[in-house]
């Protein structure tokens, strides 16, 4: 019984240890954005108007995409659906978000994250693909040329159905450090080092998936 309390305890510590930790981190770094699309979504520009709608489910305002299509066509082989935020720019940051995916598509089924974002041909991005390969499911660069995987992840993104979902990113740029993060805030989905690009603007979107997107914040300078 006394072993059984101390493990409790042990495991309570440590939680509280891992929210200390998430919570001492971002004070590091200030909120600077906030959205819950309540307002609508006029802070965001989209790569294609059509594919995106502002609505309310369940007495929830979200933004998210509609349709697997674009009409928007990215000279490199890159994400069709792309949402970013106006009027930040930013290196180092932790960002948080509430993602559910609308349709199950197999197993590249996605949600993306862009970040250090310098313009259509040059920025990073996460690919949260249902099972990894190296076009699913890893930490991507797109620089003048076709995405490319600077990860081997092998984990599978667990994906649920009618599930909101969380996802953290934090970047380092002085360490050149990539941490993502999906569900499981204590340890990282899938990471890597790379200082190819600095301070750009942040967006959230997929390859060619549907997703609605809510809760999101920056903690940046």
């Amino acid at each position: 019984m006394r072993a059984t309390k101390l493990l409790l305890a042990t495991a309570f510590l440590s939680f509280v240890a891992i929210g200390q930790a998430e919570e001492a981190s971002k004070k590091k770094l200030p909120l600077i954005f906030k959205e819950d699309f309540e307002k609508g979504h006029k802070r965001w520009e989209v790569t294609d108007k059509k594919s995106w709608t502002h609505r309310k489910v369940d007495g929830n305002h979200v933004f998210g995409i509609n349709r697997r299509n674009s009409d928007y066509k990215p000279k490199v082989r890159s994400p069709y659906h792309i949402a970013l935020i106006k009027d930040v720019n930013i290196a180092d940051f932790v960002l948080t978000f509430d993602v559910k995916s609308t349709k199950d598509t197999g197993g590249h089924r996605d949600c993306c994250v862009f970040f250090n974002w310098q313009d259509a041909e040059h920025f990073y991005y996460c690919h949260f693909g249902a099972n990894p390969d190296p076009h699913s499911g890893q930490i991507m660069i797109v620089k003048d040329a076709p995405r490319k995987a600077m990860t081997e992840n092998k984990n599978k993104t667990p994906w649920k159905n009618e599930t909101w979902h969380k996802i953290k990113v934090v970047r380092d740029t002085k360490k050149g450090t990539i941490e993502v993060y999906f569900d499981d805030m204590s340890k990282p989905h899938m990471s890597v080092v790379d200082k190819t690009f600095g301070k750009g603007r942040i967006g959230i979107g997929s390859f060619d998936d549907m997703n609605d997107f809510d809760n999101i914040k920056l903690y940046g300078r």
